[in-house]
């Protein structure tokens, strides 16, 4: 029996998954993993017909994808800052979004000669491994509330051989012991339960709700931090965060005030969207450079 070529094959998942109402790239993103390829490998290969076996792996692939799965826990695997991931049902998969924050901490964090950086909320490990990637002669920690993440988090750190101190506790409780971090950065849950009608469905059905949802309309885990983070940060350091696109007013307020000795930068994300935060002594000069 002839296969289809990689472009029918394609336009085939597109057109089922478009139908369900589901992300079609899902789809190309499963096979050019499975095929370890560029887009520009597809590009070359997409008028030829698909060898048998990766017709039938790339039909089975779909056919889970049709269940709203998303194409990374299909696979095991996301990408983050140049970095595979290891991501399961417990941790939520990495945004490319994040990468900006990642990139606004490791400015920030080159002024320190070994700067102590906490990510709070880990999850897989995402932003702690990227900074530890990037910053080699950082300490860096990541702490989380879930087990199930954790165990992710140092299957990741062990594999790609970065020294990240993993550790188990609820916000500041699991470094409670430790010396101030010159930086602390967190993407912590911050969807309101108001808005679960509306989530996307493999979001809301297949990621872990209690790195989604957050009390107090989405600002609970802010509101605490607000209120402790200062006992943990050197005072030349800063406090990064990373929240929805209609919060930053929220944030705002949280963490700006009359606060004068914490100074408050609000940042874009490459959409326009104000989606990051800076808060700390040298925010301002931070962000002229």
């Amino acid at each position: 029996m002839t296969t289809p070529t990689y472009s029918k094959a394609l336009s085939w998942a597109f057109l089922l998954l478009q139908e369900k109402g589901l992300d079609d790239y899902g789809a190309e993103y499963v096979l050019l993993e499975r095929q370890n390829w560029r887009k520009t490998d597809l590009s070359f290969h997409e008028r030829e017909p698909m060898p048998a076996p990766i017709w039938q792996q790339f039909q089975q692939d779909v056919q889970t994808l049709l269940t709203g799965e998303p194409a990374q826990y299909l696979l095991g695997a996301a990408w983050f800052s140049g970095l595979q991931l290891k991501v399961t049902p417990a941790t939520l998969i990495p945004r490319q979004e994040t990468e900006e924050l990642v990139a606004w901490v490791e400015h920030f964090a080159q002024r320190f000669a070994r700067p102590r950086i906490l990510d709070l909320g880990t999850g897989s490990g995402a932003i702690a491994l990227a900074l530890q990637q990037q910053l080699p002669q950082a300490e860096v920690w990541g702490s989380d509330l879930s087990a199930a993440a954790l165990a992710v988090a140092e299957t990741n750190g062990q594999r790609l051989q970065l020294p990240v101190k993993f550790v188990q506790g609820d916000l500041f409780a699991a470094v409670a012991a430790q010396p101030p971090f010159d930086v602390i950065v967190s993407n912590p849950p911050y969807i309101s339960h108001r808005e679960e009608p509306v989530m996307d469905y493999s979001v809301k059905h297949f990621e872990p709700q209690l790195a989604l949802y957050a009390d107090n309309d989405g600002l609970a885990i802010y509101q605490r931090i607000a209120s402790t983070f200062a006992t943990h940060l050197t005072l030349p350091g800063a406090l990064f965060l990373e929240f929805g696109y209609q919060q930053a007013p929220a944030i705002k307020h949280l963490f700006g005030g009359d606060q004068a000795h914490w100074p408050l930068v609000i940042r874009p994300d490459l959409a326009g969207w104000p989606r990051m935060a800076q808060i700390g002594p040298a925010a301002t000069q931070a962000t002229r450079s």
